[in-house]
């Protein structure tokens, strides 16, 4: 994992770092997010993020780079995206579980209803629903739409 603060370090340590932030300040209001944004070069680039927001105080982030044989097909890369944020949430969510921290966690996708994805949008909600997962998507999926994109570049 990266982050801009921290710099390139383990998952455990992310954790870690996570737990750190929430427990500096337990009675505060987290949203936990977690994005995928792809970009084509050669390759696909995916960028995978996962934000941990204190409401009304900033927040941290860390991110995740992952290359895969390029997609040029939308929907294709839209359901990599997804697997993607879906597979660490599942990760991330059974991780803070062990450390005690129940927080539900949001997947955020990189689509919106003027788009040309927009058709498969209760599709991916849905798919991310019945994962056990909440979903946000454009304008409200910062995860995926500012914070990965800004990486896939």
């Amino acid at each position: 994992m990266h982050s801009p603060t921290y710099g390139k370090i383990s998952y455990e340590k992310m954790i870690e770092i996570i737990k750190e932030f929430i427990n500096k300040s337990p009675d505060s209001t987290y949203h936990i997010s977690i994005g995928t944004d792809s970009q084509n070069f050669s390759y696909t680039k995916l960028v995978i993020v996962i934000a941990v927001h204190r409401v009304g105080s900033g927040g941290i982030f860390f991110y995740d780079i992952k290359n895969a044989k390029k997609i040029t097909n939308i929907s294709q890369k839209l359901f990599l995206e997804t697997s993607a944020s879906i597979d660490l949430a599942t990760k991330l969510s059974k991780s803070l579980h062990k450390e005690g921290i129940n927080l539900g966690i949001n997947i955020h996708v990189d689509v919106g209803k003027n788009g040309k994805t927009k058709k498969l949008i209760p599709e991916i909600v849905g798919w991310i629903k019945a994962c056990g997962f909440s979903c946000e998507t454009k304008p409200n999926s910062y995860a995926a739409s500012c914070i990965a994109d800004r990486y896939t570049k």
